[in-house]
């Protein structure tokens, strides 16, 4: 496959954000096939479909042509007679080289990044730009919205040729890397994921003449994405879970849970606490209680606190319906549906609580047909993608005209929502595409099996010490990593060699986090000693200048002090020779007089002078000022006897 269909997709994104409505971005598109076109010639609706898949790679309906084609007759770009369009003088220029070449821009990022990505991270690196873009159109396609035929009949990505799941899983590595390390890069892909979005909504001529809101649907969650709202399989599915749940009620939608997926829910926390310190304990919760060092008591604490934790994310938990038999569902025709299309053999009760969940959406419906999901009444909402198929086939061949299926995935309630309010603030496109591609890079359970018998083999034919099975079996992030990065997540690929490889890269990682690590807590403690050595320097400065200023304020305050006691020993020694007169100055002259007389029993009995009492003046006044400036600047008085010494 070419990059026409993902240039497209990134040429789409480029459209939105100039302010197109939903199927003016296919505009440009249209015309400049029109463009291409000889004027002599007609042109219908089935010829723009072709040459659209021909030159852009998006598979676009008739239908929706036809609808794009009309507006352009109403602007005179065209005449239709005789069921064939003609091409008028009238046709404008399409513009559509500057879309094109920002798209490319974005484009050959990620493009070049993949293959690099792929060359120095995982055992089968891309080859060359073609694999790299059919790796990245098969991730795309992961994203596909289905099970909503009044909104969608497909996709805009053709059918990628050779699609493997070991695609999905290279470009859900590469995404997590470019996130963390090059956000330029994740940015780019982003735009490529919105674009997809964006094309869903080419899928369907009236989706915008639907209600902008969700006022008369509850949409019930399926109980993996209860935990996932709970925190409970890591952040990057918490926050599409919060986000997804926060625009739908932004839209006036009602998010509930049914009492039997809250029961579901408390027993599948037990459950993981039970076997949180098991060996055989396997499972996104038990491997993200792991990962936190959550310990069973933590679990069971959540699983007791559920419904406290479900009304505060705004969720509510509504009493499952009772049996009613005119809307029941055949649950013995609906449970062989689903066992053709999903693998219950870890959890077979869990196939009893999705039938409960799809008979009750049919109870509340009452047999209401609905023609867009705003007419639903009730949806539930799953993140599996082969449960949503399987109710989706059984309402079309048992259930006749049920054109909004009773059962939807999480990614196509979000990309019908986010399609509404596009151009808002909200990060669903993102918040989704990290959910997914971190859910994509979580080894399977026959994936986590085999290679426990294989490292379990190679410690017995004493290849690998107890010590690195130990390690290896210890399930922390960094092996999960390389056993993904060295197979895919493709069970073939898993062999003892690959085993032995992945011990040898988690033991180099183990060793550079430990360097790195130990680089780090130097690094810190220099910094910490250098802002120690700062800090220090200018205290002492605080400290010197707090010095200065006391001492020069207790000189003068002595000073002050020495001058008042001279001038009244003068005005003591003065009073026998002057009158006393009856006022104030006679007052004075009694104090010098007594004081003068203190001072000389004083210097008699113990040898005190004015110029002791001056000193010790000095001294008194240095230390209240001292006192007060360190209580002050926060000061220890320690260090500034320090200094004074």
């Amino acid at each position: 496959m070419s990059t026409n269909t993902i240039t497209s997709l990134a040429m789409l994104k480029v459209a939105t954000d100039q302010g197109s409505d939903y199927l003016d971005y296919l505009r440009p598109f249209v015309l400049q096939i029109l463009t291409d076109h000889a004027p002599s010639e007609p042109i219908s609706d089935d010829t723009v479909s072709r040459l659209i898949r021909e030159k852009f790679g998006l598979e676009i309906p008739r239908r929706i042509v036809q609808v794009v084609l009309g507006r352009f007759a109403k602007l005179g770009y065209i005449d239709k007679l005789t069921g064939v369009y003609w091409i008028s003088e009238k046709l404008p220029d399409p513009h559509l080289a500057p879309k094109q070449s920002e798209a490319m821009h974005h484009i050959d990022a990620v493009v070049t990044g993949l293959i690099e990505f792929s060359q120095q991270k995982t055992a089968s690196p891309v080859s060359s730009e073609e694999n790299a873009v059919k790796a990245i159109c098969s991730f795309l396609a992961e994203f596909n919205i289905s099970c909503l035929r009044a909104y969608l009949r497909g996709t805009a990505i053709p059918t990628v040729q050779g699609r493997h799941p070991t695609d999905v899983v290279l470009v859900s590595d590469y995404v997590q890397n470019i996130r963390d390390k090059d956000p330029d890069k994740f940015g780019s892909f982003l735009i490529l994921l919105q674009g997809h979005m964006l094309a869903n909504a080419l899928m369907c001529p009236d989706l915008q003449s639907l209600p902008r809101e969700y006022r008369n649907v509850t949409f019930y969650l399926d109980t993996p994405l209860l935990i996932q709202r709970m925190g409970c399989e890591g952040e990057a599915k918490q926050s599409a879970a919060r986000e997804l749940i926060a625009l739908v009620r932004k839209l006036k939608g009602k998010v509930a849970a049914f009492s039997h997926s809250r029961d579901e829910l408390k027993n599948v926390l037990k459950g993981a606490a039970v076997h949180l310190e098991s060996p055989h304990g396997r499972g996104g919760i038990v491997f993200e209680a792991r990962k936190n060092d959550t310990s069973k008591s933590d679990l069971l604490v959540l699983a007791a606190m559920v419904d406290e934790i479900l009304s505060e994310a705004g969720i509510e938990v509504e009493e499952t319906p009772h049996y009613i038999e005119p809307f029941q569902i055949d649950q013995t025709v609906f449970e062989q549906v689903l066992e053709n299309e999903v693998n219950y053999y870890f959890n077979p009760r869990a196939k009893d609580y999705d039938v409960n969940s799809v008979r009750s959406i049919y109870v509340i419906r009452k047999g209401k047909k609905a023609s867009s999901l705003e007419e639903a009444r009730a949806v539930f909402v799953t993140s599996n993608t082969s449960f949503a198929r399987a109710a989706w086939e059984y309402g079309q061949n048992y259930e006749s005209s049920q054109d909004v299926s009773s059962v939807i995935t999480d990614f196509s309630l979000a990309n019908i929502t986010w399609l509404k309010v596009p151009m808002d603030t909200s990060d669903i496109p993102t918040t989704q595409l990290l959910a997914f591609s971190y859910a994509a890079l979580q080894p399977s359970s026959e994936l986590l099996s085999k290679f426990l018998q294989e490292i379990e083999k190679l410690e017995a034919s004493g290849m690998i010490s107890e010590r690195a099975l130990q390690v290896l079996r210890s399930e922390n992030s960094l092996v999960y990593s390389e056993l993904m990065h060295m197979t895919l997540g493709e069970d073939s690929s898993l062999t003892g060699a690959t085993t032995k490889e992945i011990f040898e890269r988690l033991t180099e990682d183990i060793r550079k986090q430990e360097s790195e690590k130990l680089t780090s807590e130097q690094k810190a403690h220099e910094e910490t000693q250098d802002a120690l050595g700062t800090e220090r320097t200018k205290n002492r400065q605080l400290i010197s200048n707090i010095l200065q200023q006391s001492s020069r304020n207790a000189r003068i305050g002595a000073w002050v002090f020495s001058g008042t006691v001279v001038s009244l020993l003068i005005a003591g020694l003065l009073w026998e020779s002057l009158e006393r007169p009856n006022s104030l100055l006679s007052w004075v002259f009694v104090g010098g007089l007594i004081v003068y007389t203190f001072l000389a029993l004083g210097s008699l009995v113990t040898g005190v002078n004015v110029a002791n009492i001056h000193t010790w003046v000095k001294k008194w006044l240095l230390k209240w000022y001292l006192r007060k400036d360190a209580e002050r600047f926060g000061i220890d008085l320690e260090e500034l006897d320090t200094d004074m010494e």
